[in-house]
């Protein structure tokens, strides 16, 4: 080989690490991506939602008012006869104050018996009513949370985790230190 020939071989052996050292420098240098692997990661998701459903009850209601009528009526004249006359220590008296408070009481307590009385000799009916709950639903969901990347730099092969695609390219830091 001539001379010429290993010079301009020495020359361009020297400016391709010149060109290396130079391009990282700084301490950085881009290493071609190999493989890239997107992770997941399943997230649970609670949505509470509104359940619906119709039911069928069973009711009871008076054909008329007239049990709670009769019952007041009845209810007030024993009131009325109570608050008339009273018994103290086995004898008899009569009290005028209580008979109105006595009436009204009476004709209250024989309204809502007479009431209870013709609700329970009713006949029963069938309805329907709707009734709702609140219940969570449950759903699994999947999140990208990153992409394991295999690169190579130098012949040797690395992996790291990073939060994008890296493209076909990785920057990587370059740490150079003294072989002692």
């Amino acid at each position: 080989m001539s001379i010429w020939k290993q010079l301009l071989l020495g020359a361009l052996v020297a400016g391709l690490v010149g060109f290396s050292a130079w391009a990282s420098a700084d301490g950085y240098d881009y290493a071609a991506v190999t493989e890239v692997i997107p992770v997941y990661e399943e997230v649970q998701v609670r949505r509470p939602r509104t359940e619906c459903w119709d039911e069928q009850i069973a009711y009871k209601r008076p054909r008329s008012a007239a049990g709670a009528v009769i019952g007041g009526l009845i209810g007030a004249a024993i009131g009325n006869k109570a608050g008339r006359h009273g018994h103290h220590h086995g004898r008899r008296y009569h009290h005028r104050g209580n008979r109105g408070a006595a009436t009204v009481a009476g004709a209250a307590v024989g309204a809502l018996v007479g009431n209870e009385v013709s609700r329970a000799n009713a006949p029963t009916r069938y309805g329907t009513q709707q009734r709702c709950q609140m219940v969570d639903e449950y759903r699994t969901r999947r999140d990208l949370v990153g992409y394991d990347v295999r690169y190579r730099y130098n012949g040797r092969e690395y992996m790291t985790r990073t939060d994008r695609h890296p493209g076909d390219r990785i920057r990587v830091r370059v740490d150079v230190s003294p072989a002692w």
